[in-house]
């Protein structure tokens, strides 16, 4: 779909040829920027009562007496941040997607536009204009809007228009984040997930990929990934993404991203409720891919680094049991109390093995505890880091991003909770704070440089009627990268 930017002033809106014309009202102050007769139009269904200045309402018009345009649709924000309007937005689109538009005008009164408002739109309509349909041949039907035009005041263009590129180019790695979770576990197998890495690589000349196999991680000795393969027909695949857009001699960022394509529990075996939506515990690794297709369409300038480690986590006669004790790459040994914490295994040689890149900062994004999802539900992200800044930096990322996070504790004391008598470390503690206690885990091997990890458990994915992933957290990770490149350059 087309989303472009033209220059329009409220009393040109009347004149608009256009399908339809989308009006996102801020309450009140819509009044100060509504011209006639769009201003009559407004007042007589607030006087009739058909559509009232609260979030959410909205009113249909067919041939609106005045108008140009064939068709009008009044959606009311709850105020004038981006949030609101992407909400509207993507109600208005949703009211417009039985009625056969194939184009729209879209236009604001009461809220200016500025970067974080057209990057608002731009999301919208990416998740408005994304279907699965690899395995759902019926859904595949092209949808009739085809254009959205937003209309801007001329002193607002140039931030609209940076605002839309950045939320294009977001969008774009949202899409391709919820292509890959979306697909079945036999189809998204950490094969496929390596050719979908390297077709990405070979599009984008900024990108170079690297693919390690069984025996090349045998060779670098991570004992702890290849345990959890080992119970799989599917080969493992170690996924190695470099991005270079800055001077070889900066230090990169270095994403590393969870990619069990399905979850099982191993031996460990989860209930079979809702265990359909274990293949979306390649969260982590998708939304890595997510992101690195925006930075090539956004080109900072900035390194990053994506590392996916990824298999599957399956029941067999040579999976791993409980008490079973690994040597991971760093050296640690671990000793396996419940095969199901088996995220955190093939993360922590990834993160060893970031080690190689001098990295300035290391962000890990896992799908990685149920116990954070009880803790933030489906709102916000948990965030870990024992670095103040680092943390300060993605919490800001996501408030940019409407990709909300929230910090959560890792004080040492939780480390207790992983003490083993035949091992270094147990792979899991007990339930109570099993979300930190899994973040302590990780930490033990994330020493060598600054780091955070994200649990994405309870945002990476939607149940229900509305089940699907998100894509999430893209969009933060975007907006972080791209504030690290701006700091770059400020110098």
């Amino acid at each position: 779909m087309e989303l472009r930017q033209i220059t329009a002033g409220p009393e040109a809106l009347a004149s608009a040829s256009t399908d339809l014309l989308l009006l996102v009202l801020s309450g009140e102050a819509a009044t100060q920027t509504l011209a006639e007769p769009l201003l009559a139009l407004r007042d007589e269904a607030l006087a009739a009562g058909d559509l009232k200045l609260e979030s959410g309402r909205s009113l249909y018009l067919h041939r609106p007496t005045g108008l140009k345009a064939a068709r009008l649709l009044f959606v009311v924000a709850a105020d004038a941040s981006a949030k609101a309007l992407r909400s509207a937005v993507a109600l208005g689109l949703a009211a417009v997607k039985p009625l056969g538009v194939r184009q729209l005008l879209l236009a604001t009164a009461g809220a200016p536009l500025g970067e974080a408002q057209a990057e608002a739109v731009a999301l919208a309509a990416a998740e408005f204009s994304y279907r699965y349909t690899h395995t759902k041949p019926s859904a595949a039907a092209a949808p009739a809007l085809q254009k959205i035009s937003l209309a801007s005041a001329k002193a607002e263009a140039a931030a609209v228009k940076a605002g839309l590129a950045r939320g294009q180019a977001i969008g774009l790695g949202l899409q391709l984040a919820r292509e890959c979770a979306n697909r079945p576990g036999n189809h998204a197998t950490p094969s496929w997930l390596a050719e979908e890495a390297q077709k990405l690589a070979k599009a984008h000349p900024q990108l170079s990929c690297t693919v390690l196999e069984r025996k090349d991680c045998a060779k670098l000795g991570m004992g702890s990934f290849l345990a959890v393969a080992q119970g799989s027909e599917e080969p493992p695949k170690f996924i190695v993404l470099n991005y270079q857009g800055a001077a070889k001699k900066q230090a990169p960022v270095v994403l590393v991203g969870k990619g069990i394509t399905f979850d099982t529990g191993g031996i460990s075996i989860k209930p079979a409720p809702e265990m359909d939506e274990m293949k979306f515990d390649m969260g982590g690794a998708a939304s890595v891919l997510g992101t690195f297709r925006a930075l090539v369409e956004l080109q900072p300038k900035l390194n990053v680094i994506g590392l996916i480690p990824s298999c599957e986590n399956m029941p067999d006669g040579r999976a791993i049991k409980p008490g079973d004790v690994v040597t991971s790459m760093s050296g640690q040994t671990i000793e396996i109390l419940n095969t199901d914490a088996e995220g955190r295994l093939i993360l922590c040689d990834a993160l060893t093995y970031a080690e190689r890149f001098k990295p300035a900062a290391v962000v890990d994004i896992a799908t990685l505890t149920g116990a954070c999802v009880i803790a933030l539900g489906a709102v916000r992200s948990g965030l870990f880091s024992p670095d103040d800044a680092l943390a300060a930096e993605l919490l800001a990322a996501g408030e940019q991003a409407l990709d909300l996070a929230w910090r959560m504790p890792l004080d040492s004391d939780y480390d207790e909770g992983l003490k083993s008598n035949f091992a270094d470390m147990g792979n899991v503690g007990g339930r109570a704070g099993g979300a930190i206690t899994a973040a302590a885990f990780l930490k033990k091997f994330a020493k060598a440089y600054r780091w955070a990890h994200l649990d994405i458990a309870g945002t990476a994915w939607k149940s229900g009627a509305a089940k699907g992933a998100t894509g999430r957290p893209v969009p933060l990770l975007t907006h972080f990268l791209l504030g690290r490149a701006q700091a770059g350059e400020r110098g």
